[in-house]
């Protein structure tokens, strides 16, 4: 059996551009996706804190350091600059690998640089 889990998360970035006139994807600085381990051109989900808007694209990198979160294509009418979002990507494991599984999250400041990373360590009960 496999079962599909929160792989990583980039909690609350700000969204400092929106261009609908792009082919689509979600530019994100190279920093973060490398601390969230996604890989460019991975599926995303993104959820719209400020407006509720859930959807899904992939990721592109951005200028390292940049602070860039840049919502592009269609997805462009679902997010605008100064939103707050949640980006989180999910995988699926098999039994034996969720006993070592702890997802990827990465928490920002207002200038999306990261403040805190950490691995998730699952409450344990009896």
């Amino acid at each position: 059996m496999q079962r599909t889990m929160l792989k990583s998360k980039l909690h609350r970035v700000s969204v400092t551009h929106s261009e609908l006139n792009y082919e689509g994807s979600c530019a994100i600085d190279e920093v973060l996706l490398e601390a969230a381990n996604i890989k460019e051109y991975e599926q995303i989900d993104i959820y719209n804190v400020n407006n509720g808007e859930r959807f899904t694209t992939y990721a592109i990198r951005a200028e390292r350091n940049s602070g860039t979160i840049s919502v592009n294509g269609a997805a462009a009418r679902r997010a605008s600059p100064g939103d707050l979002l949640i980006i989180a990507t999910y995988a699926s494991y098999t039994v034996e690998e969720l006993a070592e599984f702890k997802p990827q999250l990465v928490y920002v400041d207002a200038q999306n640089r990261i403040n805190n990373t950490r691995q998730h360590i699952p409450v344990q009960t009896a």
